[in-house]
């Protein structure tokens, strides 16, 4: 595949969503320009559901395959099970193997939506259990021996645990000499990462240059956090997930406070600066947000599920949240005839993720049969071929008929 040398195109990668390239963004753009054909990865533990910020990363790595250069996806199948201390005020708790697998292995379909795995240039994958499960103690305290356990604790999570007398675990020092290394096993000429992940990927340049002699660039993306400053992928409730359905997908962006509005639009869409100075001026000025929220939800559904998906979610949520309406396409579930418990019918409908979660739901009073709400977890209710209508929270409805 050709290398592509357009100026704005390489402007764009260098600069759309990215807080700093190191250790400068002219020297990696020099090397773009020229046309050679760099190499560069990006690494995500197995750790749980790919949310929104993975999205953002997946998307960068994607713009650099576009230019034709050679991208690597790692699953971080090994350090998953230590886990990234990073922002953390207290020690992972550290996952099983089996729980690592689980999580990995949808980690490429859901990849497929923003890379590609096939054609001219596919996107290399690699997992680093394939090198951490043989490595040797001896070769484990060569590694080490590259840092000290001052670099270690300059970290801000590790400050703030001393500070607050919280231990430190020494496994917990292996994980950014891990991620370094990554980088020296697959000879990269650039990492992408949040820039949460700072110190790792630079971690993996000093190791890069120790080892072979090379320079790594590091290109830390912005992250998309909350008022708070905590990162939205995390946060309870509002994270967007990229399994999630379209309609929840866009019911939680149009959740986000409106000071989000500008942020999101920023990292999660292509519009230019000058495209989003005119959203932030109508803001300022006093105009209604609930346009651009839409235009948002709609925008970032969209990029996740697809240009239909999103359509049917923008119209779910116009009939239920605004006309106040049920929509048209709720989902019929045919089961037996007769007597059936409320909490069984939740989960079986996909509702409610567990009986634990029904029950929680019915007792807060989210859950209505027919237009009343019902708080009594064990409610029985006769289903019959004419079937009665079951509905959670404001968005999600199912049609439960008896055959």
């Amino acid at each position: 595949m050709k290398i592509n040398t357009d100026k704005n195109a390489i402007g764009q990668f260098l600069s759309h969503g990215i807080e700093r390239v190191l250790p400068t963004t002219e020297g990696l753009k020099e090397k773009l320009l020229k046309g050679e054909r760099i190499s560069a990865y990006l690494g995500m533990d197995a750790t749980g559901q790919l949310h929104l910020g993975h999205a953002l990363m997946m998307g960068k790595l994607a713009e650099l395959q576009a230019l034709g250069h050679h991208v690597i996806l790692l699953i971080g199948t090994f350090t998953s099970i230590i886990g990234d201390p990073t922002d953390k005020t207290a020690a992972r708790v550290q996952q099983t193997p089996e729980q690592v697998k689980e999580y990995a292995k949808n980690y490429l379909k859901l990849a497929s939506r923003f890379l590609s795995f096939d054609g001219e240039n596919p996107c290399e994958v690699r997992y680093n259990g394939d090198w951490y499960s043989k490595m040797t103690f001896e070769e484990v305290i060569q590694l080490s021996s590259h840092f000290t356990v001052q670099q270690m604790l300059e970290r801000d999570m590790f400050e703030k645990r001393m500070k607050e007398d919280k231990p430190i675990y020494l496994h917990e020092f292996f994980y950014p000499l891990m991620q370094g290394y990554d980088s020296v096993v697959l000879d990269v000429d650039l990492e992408i990462g949040g820039n949460d992940q700072t110190f790792n990927m630079l971690a993996g340049r000093d190791l890069m240059k120790s080892i072979k002699g090379k320079e790594k660039f590091v290109m830390a993306h912005r992250l998309l956090v909350d008022e708070n400053g905590k990162k939205m992928g995390k946060t309870d409730g509002n994270g967007v997930n990229l399994e999630d359905d379209p309609v929840d997908v866009f019911g939680k962006v149009m959740r986000w406070p409106d000071t989000m509005l500008i942020p999101t639009y920023e990292l999660c869409t292509k519009l230019d600066a000058s495209e989003i100075a005119v959203i932030k001026d109508s803001l300022a000025k006093g105009e209604n947000p609930m346009q651009y929220k839409k235009d948002l939800a709609y925008r970032v559904t969209k990029w996740i599920a697809g240009e239909e998906a999103a359509e049917k979610a923008q119209q779910h949520f116009e009939t239920v949240h605004q006309k106040h309406e049920k929509p048209e396409d709720i989902a019929v579930f045919e089961i037996p005839s007769g007597e059936h418990a409320l909490v069984e019918l939740l989960v079986s409908t996909g509702l409610c993720s567990s009986k634990t979660d029904a029950r929680k739901q019915i007792e807060q009073g989210g859950v209505r049969v027919k237009d009343e709400v019902t708080t009594e977890p064990k409610t029985m209710l006769q289903i019959d071929s004419e079937g009665l209508l079951i509905q959670k929270g404001k968005r999600h409805f199912v049609h439960v008929k008896g055959v």
